[in-house]
């Protein structure tokens, strides 16, 4: 029997849940060619809801295609270009065939190198001579939009990890020349987002920055715990095991709501459970997955130094006035100007968010580790 619970990858169909007003919206803006940005803490399900909006979108829409990147790999122009110009040719073509006809059409300029790959030889890889790029990128970061015009059709392009660019040689030049081009395609629309949530509100929400006010920004929250405790019931239920709901309450509150954790704690307590779930059940599940993750957490703990660790220690003890003169004393944190660096060193690190100045664990296993392992 497969599990009904998935984590760590794309979650399809029924095992996507809630986010109705997100996918609403992305799904509309997708159609409506509005440029979205989307922010949250990694593993809270971003990549999911793009897939789920995309489904929606291009089924509503036969005239709209979407095409989609990831930068995780990604740490230079030339990179990005050649995965930019392979994914909207594949995108926009029905076979290879096309595509290589749309790269003869499209690039003037840029004589692209082209490889039939594949097991079935149907899919092309493109490589170009990066001198050229240098000396004329336009004709890529303008090949969408020219394919929209040319076949009558609209393109959403997603963009996963886009806070990857700002690794690249003079990153605010590079984004100057995304911005100017993409700014004015009338027939495409962009969707990025990313799993650092520091670098992208940098990206964006900072006034000096290219990107800023590039589009509509959708900040993700946490799904509220009864959407949560709906779905938990529903899915076991659909695999004849039984979980109460103060039990699902209990998965969704050692998870602290957290889309990844819920659905991995859910699994771990499913695959423990025969008929019916129990308490000690979601507990012993819960304790394997903190001793599993501890070795991790130990190696991000080392990587630390005194003034951030203590920082966090006063945190886990549930200190709110984290720059008064009695904390910095009981927690030696030695000075203001101190507590400022580790926070802001720990947010930077994606170790702690900040949600309208309010400073938490992005983490909630890791919180569990500190309080109950670490710091005990």
């Amino acid at each position: 029997m497969n599990t009904p619970f998935v984590f760590g990858k794309i979650a399809r169909s029924e095992n996507f849940t809630d986010r109705e007003d997100e996918t609403a919206l992305l799904v509309s803006n997708f159609k409506s060619l509005i440029n979205t940005i989307i922010i949250s803490p990694r593993r809270w399900g971003k990549s999911s809801l793009v897939s789920k909006a995309i489904d929606i979108a291009t089924e509503q829409d036969k005239n709209l295609k979407i095409c989609t990147i990831d930068l995780f790999n990604v740490r230079n122009e030339e990179h990005f270009y050649e995965l930019l110009a392979h994914n909207i040719l594949k995108v926009t073509s029905s076979k290879w065939e096309e595509s290589v006809e749309s790269a003869k059409k499209f690039f003037s300029y840029l004589i692209p190198k082209i490889i039939i790959a594949g097991e079935l030889r149907n899919e092309i890889s493109l490589d170009f001579d990066w001198n050229e790029i240098k000396k004329k990128p336009d004709e890529i970061l303008d090949l969408a939009e020219k394919i929209a015009i040319d076949k009558g059709i609209k393109i959403v392009v997603c963009v996963d990890e886009f806070q990857n660019i700002s690794e690249f040689n003079n990153p605010q030049y590079f984004q100057k020349q995304l911005r100017a081009h993409w700014q004015q395609h009338q027939n495409v629309s962009y969707c990025l987002y990313g799993s650092k949530r520091h670098m992208m509100l940098d990206v964006f929400t900072n006034t000096s920055m290219p990107f800023y006010k590039f589009g509509d920004l959708l900040f993700l929250e946490k799904i509220d715990t009864p959407s949560w405790i709906s779905f938990i019931i529903e899915r076991f239920d659909a695999t004849n095991k039984l979980i109460s709901q103060k039990q699902a309450e209990l998965i969704i509150r050692l998870s602290d709501n957290h889309p990844y954790y819920v659905q991995q704690l859910s699994q771990q307590a499913w695959l423990r459970t025969s008929k019916e779930c129990s308490e000690e059940i979601i507990i012993l599940a819960h304790t394997t997955i903190i001793d599993q993750l501890s070795l991790l957490f130990v190696t991000i703990t080392e990587s630390l130094n005194n003034n951030q660790i203590n920082f966090l220690k006063a945190m886990v003890a549930g200190e709110v006035e984290l720059s008064s003169a009695a904390t910095i004393a009981k927690y030696r944190l030695t000075s203001s100007a101190n507590v400022s660096r580790a926070r802001k060193a720990l947010l930077t690190k994606d170790i702690l968010d900040n949600r309208a100045n309010v400073i938490s664990f992005q983490d909630p296993m890791y919180y569990y580790w500190l309080k109950n392992s670490y710091f005990i």
